[in-house]
């Protein structure tokens, strides 16, 4: 199936770059070009995988298989728009072990400066902005024209413009925890909520039952199993962000530590902390934030802190009872029983896994790919 997505991705995708290379052959190399690059070389295809599988779960045959890969298309897109903006908010130079969208920008143009100040090139950030609004307008672009029957099509252009609104706000939220130092822990799951659980599972599975036409008691089970799991899957990347193998993450151990996000688990730790009196713990945590890369000892640091607050097993603690929540809402959709609610059981429970297998489609996999 991921392979179908890409080849579908691939198709469409050439039909913009020819459009954008009648504008300018400039624009279509360096923005165009590049952006189709980014979008096709790496990704689990997680959002395409939940669509799909909701999709088949709720009764959806061959004849929705068009409009499910191009609906699987625009959600590839709209996730480079969004890694695309992240990296330039964050500032992150890398992206899947790769330089990010902004600084392949700045490498090309800027190959003589310092690697910070190309990091933070006016230009470079510029043109990835415009790259992620590119990339938006093709994925809306796609989802507009999917061919599916009237009352469909509305179901599927709602699920659409909420999940985008959902996605900006989610983003703006975990800026804004960083700027303000947020403790919140309620602030924190709002977040998760919006800016991954919604995004990256709920609503792709909404839009795999809105394409197969599915009844509202089997959209209101598979989306709810959704909407726990993706909770659970960002709590488990917040670990994962600490305590993880980056050779399986692929990403750098204390990143979220050093852009100051609001995490659930460093919320929790901050109130169990000061609950308990436990200054020294308060003083590690509040000095970790936002200071840039940690050296080894000050990362071993941060997470024994961490642990004497008891945090991170209360925050497993909550992945567990998310999970059975979300299993709960799976059997309630029992009627669609079948090998597809069964595939999307087992993707559900993937994302939020604690195992880091690196051999085939592992949790680790999936969470290396879904950033």
């Amino acid at each position: 199936m991921t392979d179908a997505v890409t080849s579908e991705l691939d198709r469409l995708c050439a039909e913009f770059v020819a459009y954008s290379r009648s504008l300018d052959p400039t624009f279509a190399t360096e923005v165009a070009e590049r952006l189709v690059a980014f979008t096709l070389n790496g990704g689990a295809r997680i959002r395409p995988r939940f669509l799909w599988w909701a999709m088949r779960a709720s009764g959806g045959t061959d004849m929705h298989v068009v409009g499910a890969l191009r609906i699987a298309a625009a959600l590839e897109l709209i996730q480079s728009c969004a890694l695309v903006h992240d990296d330039v908010m964050d500032q992150s130079a890398l992206r899947r072990g790769r330089p990010s969208f902004h600084a392949q920008i700045a490498e090309q143009f800027q190959s003589g400066a310092p690697p910070r100040e190309r990091n933070f090139s006016p230009f470079a950030h510029s043109v990835a902005v415009l790259a992620g609004d590119l990339a938006l307008s093709w994925a809306d672009d796609l989802v507009a024209t999917v061919d599916v029957p009237p009352p469909i099509r509305a179901d599927i252009l709602r699920i659409w413009r909420a999940m985008r609104t959902e996605m900006i706000a989610g983003q703006f939220l975990d800026l804004h925890g960083q700027a303000t130092s947020s403790r919140s822990a309620v602030k924190a799951i709002r977040t998760v909520c919006l800016k991954t659980a919604r995004y990256t599972v709920e609503q792709p599975v909404a839009l795999g039952a809105a394409l197969a036409g599915a009844d509202e008691r089997t959209t209101r089970a598979l989306t709810a199993a959704g909407r726990c799991a993706g909770i659970a899957f960002q709590l488990r990347d917040d670990l994962l962000g600490v305590f993880g193998d980056p050779e399986v993450t692929g990403k750098p151990c204390g990143d979220d530590l050093r852009s100051g996000k609001a995490t659930y688990l460093l919320a929790l730790a901050h109130a169990r902390a000061r609950a308990t009196g436990a200054s020294d713990v308060v003083d590690v945590l509040q000095g970790c934030r936002g200071i840039g890369p940690l050296s080894g000892a000050e990362l071993a640091q941060v997470r024994e802190a961490l642990q004497s607050t008891g945090a991170p097993a209360q925050v497993e603690r909550r992945i567990e009872r998310l999970m059975r929540a979300s299993d709960r809402h799976l059997t309630a959709a029992a009627h669609r029983e079948g090998p597809a609610l069964r595939h999307l059981a087992e993707l559900l429970r993937q994302v939020a896994s604690p195992h880091q297998d690196a051999k085939a489609t592992q949790p680790a996999d999936l969470h290396k790919g879904m950033r």
